[in-house]
């Protein structure tokens, strides 16, 4: 009895393996093609990855191949429009503050110097390199003796003139550098844009290939120049009016200060 019920349990175990193993096999199969899927969209990103960076290494023009190329016109004329944009930016920020000075300067006239007992205790108040200090000084030497050929009004005029024109012309000095950069620079670059076109007209022509992709490029990177000249000459058109405007402000101080040391050295002198 034991011995039946054993064969019976034997075969339904038996009927059961052989149901579920293809279910099994159903469900492990499309793992397969899952993960094939899976791979290929990662596989095909990473080569177009690739793909992008190696077309980027491949891009010839710029103004990296211009250097690389090592022309002996190109570099020239990058020298000369880097030495043009660095002076442009140096020669601003030492006028700018040389400005900064003066216009500080002229407010302590205003509380020192005429606000001081005497003249001379005035100018002492000044500092050594006020250039407010020149003009009085020159006004005082000046009232102090003329000459006989012309009085003593004119002769006072006359040396605050001097000094103020010394004064404006150490003020104005480097300027013209500004003003120059901004009108040369442009043209600079158009020759090295010129230069570049030429170059790469005569490298076609050589290579025998006249098409958009072998043209577009070498202009291109010609065309860099012009764009480096424009960014050499636009500041430096901007910071010369700006420096200019400054100055104009700063020589009507002078005059200012001119004006009435002149005015009170005549009314001193005919008491």
């Amino acid at each position: 009895m034991i011995t039946k019920h054993l064969a019976i349990a034997a075969a339904f175990v038996l009927m059961t393996g052989l149901s579920s193993a293809p279910a099994s096999a159903q469900d492990t199969a499309p793992a397969a093609p899952a993960a094939t899927a899976t791979a290929a969209p990662a596989a095909g990103g990473q080569q177009v990855l690739k793909a992008n960076a190696a077309a980027e290494k491949k891009n010839p023009y710029g103004l990296g191949h211009i250097i690389e190329q090592k022309n002996p016109v190109s570099m020239t004329i990058l020298i000369i429009l880097l030495v043009m944009s660095v002076g442009t930016w140096y020669i601003f920020f030492v006028k700018f503050f040389e400005q900064a000075r003066i216009l500080g300067q002229a407010k302590s006239v205003e509380r020192r110097f005429w606000t001081s007992a005497t003249l001379t205790e005035g100018i002492e108040k000044l500092p050594k390199t006020s250039e407010f200090r020149g003009i009085a000084e020159a006004g005082v030497r000046a009232a102090q003796g003329g000459t006989t050929l012309v009085g003593l009004n004119d002769w006072i005029s006359m040396s605050l003139t001097r000094q103020l024109d010394d004064a404006n012309s150490k003020l104005s000095g480097g300027i013209t550098w500004l003003a120059s950069v901004g009108s040369v620079a442009p043209f600079v670059g158009l020759f090295g844009t010129v230069w570049g076109i030429l170059q790469a007209l005569i490298s076609i022509g050589v290579a025998g290939q006249a098409s958009i992709d072998k043209v577009a490029g070498p202009v291109g990177e010609a065309l860099i120049m012009t764009a480096i000249g424009l960014a050499a000459a636009v500041p430096a058109v901007l910071l010369y009016n700006f420096l200019i405007r400054r100055n104009k402000l700063i020589t009507e101080k002078f005059r200012g200060f001119a004006g009435d040391l002149q005015t009170y050295l005549i009314s001193k002198g005919s008491k």
